[in-house]
């Protein structure tokens, strides 16, 4: 159906609107006005960000949870560099996203205007769409179209350059009905091929990771995982995909593996990997499986049709969403071998013993002791999130993950994350405990959408783990240049001084047993509420500390 005439700005909200957009996360411009103003009289709510980095981020968070786009809108230039990093994020993680950038009149264009930038060229190569939209008339079938490459495949993010002059033209545009998820199936051949590799196999080992899951998914497999006692790894940073405490889960396959998992999957005659590519960090640099021929049989099942084959050569490659292969999976008769319960029964034992061990550390915090607080404490619908840094260990080595959706961590491992998933998070799930844990390094990357906390009330508890150093650097200087520190030291404000001045609730925790009183006042303030942990950088791993790092590459060199 047709409508009367509206302005481009008008016809973009329309558009969002109709495709069922649930909120929309931004930093305002001079350049996208009339979206701005379209949006004063939408059903959509919109979240004032600090900076484009982190509203980038949110919209991240978003996809990660719903499994639709999450939107994002910025300003040109600036605002669009400043964006690219959530925009990585989205591509190296799988996330379908949508990022609007207001862009300079079409009648500017090539004379190096105002923050003029060709987006086509800038995020050509971690966007899987980057368009113009240069006729008011196409926007609803150009953000249909947004809405469908972002979702469909290996999702990821759509970038679409919005010039000011187009958003305020007016036109006539067709309505487009919200998109629907369009899931891939194996074939009845392939899955018959698929059981024969199974029951020809001793020692199978799936590995699951990637997006495009579900709650019901995940029980799916879980089920097929219980039925036929398979070991079960999840991959870096995708821990919530399986039941850690189910006696089929073996641990995941990322940063700091349990050295026993990774034996287990190399001396696996068949491993099945769903819905991830097992890139650098959970293939251990590439080391576990041989490229491009692995020595053990792989089946690879993924979304993305281009991703087959591109890293491994898989001895059965399937072309299905995780849904689409679960469902198939949920009907098929597996004839058991015997050894597989023992198999599964072992990984379990192996990675609850990972797991549980509460390793001392040097200076007065002990995480060991904070971690067990959290475990013993917390509802296991408690959301998680983090960035990059060595403080992340901590939860994701020793915090068991039960359900779906409680995990928001960034694959490609940017630092700052943490901040802005967990604001998403809260706001799309207020009524569940919302958790960040931050390094001193990670929070101050996007510490400024503490104020975005706040406006929202989004009663978030961030836990920052101050060390006073970029750790994971330091850790690594410590070990290629030994006592040579360079660029790796931080002056660091008083976190908990500075929460109380965005209106949070802080406390400062030295010790472990500080930590469960200090949780429980913040939870009970009614606020987003901040913890200040001091831990001596001397605690940079669980297992070995820097000095420790430092003494064995100088024996070694």
């Amino acid at each position: 159906m047709s409508q009367t005439k509206r302005t481009g700005g008008q016809l973009i909200v329309d558009a969002l609107e109709d495709q069922g957009a649930e909120r929309v996360f931004c930093v305002p411009g001079e350049s996208y006005l009339a979206v701005l103003d379209a949006l004063y009289d939408a059903s959509i709510p919109v979240t004032l960000c600090r900076q484009e980095g982190g509203a980038a981020m949110m919209a991240d968070a978003w996809g990660k949870m719903t499994g639709k786009p999450g939107i994002c809108m910025v300003t040109r230039g600036p605002g669009a560099t400043n964006a690219s990093a959530g925009v990585h994020v989205a591509q190296q993680d799988s996330t379908p996203m949508i990022l609007f950038v207001g862009q300079i009149a079409r009648d500017m264009r090539e004379r190096d205007a105002f923050q003029e930038v060709n987006y086509r060229q800038m995020f050509g190569s971690i966007a899987k769409w980057v368009a113009e939209i240069d006729q008011p008339d196409r926007i609803p079938e150009m953000i249909s179209r947004a809405y469908h490459v972002a979702t469909s495949g290996r999702p990821g993010p759509v970038v679409l350059a919005l010039p000011e002059d187009m958003l305020i033209e007016m036109a006539e545009a067709q309505r487009v009905p919200a998109m629907r998820q369009i899931e891939t199936h194996p074939s009845n051949q392939q899955m018959e091929e698929f059981k024969g590799l199974l029951e020809e196999a001793e020692r199978p080992f799936f590995i699951l990771g990637g997006s495009r899951w579900s709650e019901e998914t995940c029980n799916t497999f879980m089920a097929f995982a219980q039925n036929n006692n398979m070991p079960v790894g999840v991959s870096f940073r995708r821990q919530m995909l399986f039941d850690n405490t189910h006696a089929c889960y073996a641990g995941d396959v990322g940063i700091g593996i349990n050295p026993k998992l990774k034996e287990r999957i190399e001396n696996s005659d068949l491993i099945v990997l769903l819905g991830d590519i097992l890139s650098e960090m959970p293939s251990q640099s590439y080391s576990m499986l041989d490229i491009p021929v692995p020595a053990q049989k792989v089946v690879h099942i993924h979304p993305g049709a281009e991703e087959l084959g591109r890293i491994y050569v898989p001895t059965l490659g399937i072309n299905a969403s995780p849904t689409g292969f679960c469902d198939a999976l949920a009907q098929l008769d597996v004839a058991q071998k015997t050894g597989w319960k023992a198999q599964a029964d072992q990984a379990h034992a192996d990675y609850m013993a990972w797991s549980g061990a509460r390793p001392q550390v040097a200076g007065d915090l002990q995480m060991a002791g904070v971690m067990e607080w959290i475990e013993n404490n917390l509802e296991d619908t408690t959301i998680f999130t983090n960035g990059a840094g060595n403080y992340a260990t901590w939860v994701h080595r020793f915090h068991r993950f039960r359900k779906y959706n409680t995990q928001l961590a960034p694959t490609c491992g940017s630092m700052g994350y943490g901040l802005p998933a967990a604001v998403a998070a809260k706001l799309k799930f207020p009524e569940r405990d919302v958790i960040c844990f931050a390094g001193d390094g990670c929070l101050q990357m996007t510490i400024q959408e503490l104020g975005t906390a706040a406006q929202e009330e989004a009663n978030i508890i961030v836990v920052v783990v101050d060390n006073g150093i970029y750790g994971t650097i330091r850790m690594h200087q410590e070990r290629e240049y030994p006592g040579r520190v360079s660029a790796t030291t931080l002056h660091n404000p008083n976190f908990a001084e500075l929460a109380k001045a965005y209106g949070f609730h802080s406390s400062t925790v030295k010790t472990a047993a500080e930590f469960g009183p200090a949780f429980e006042a913040a939870k009970a303030s009614g606020k987003p509420a901040l913890l200040h942990l001091h831990l001596d950088p001397e605690a940079i791993t669980p297992a070995r500390s820097l000095t420790q790092i430092r003494d064995a590459s100088l024996a070694e060199g």
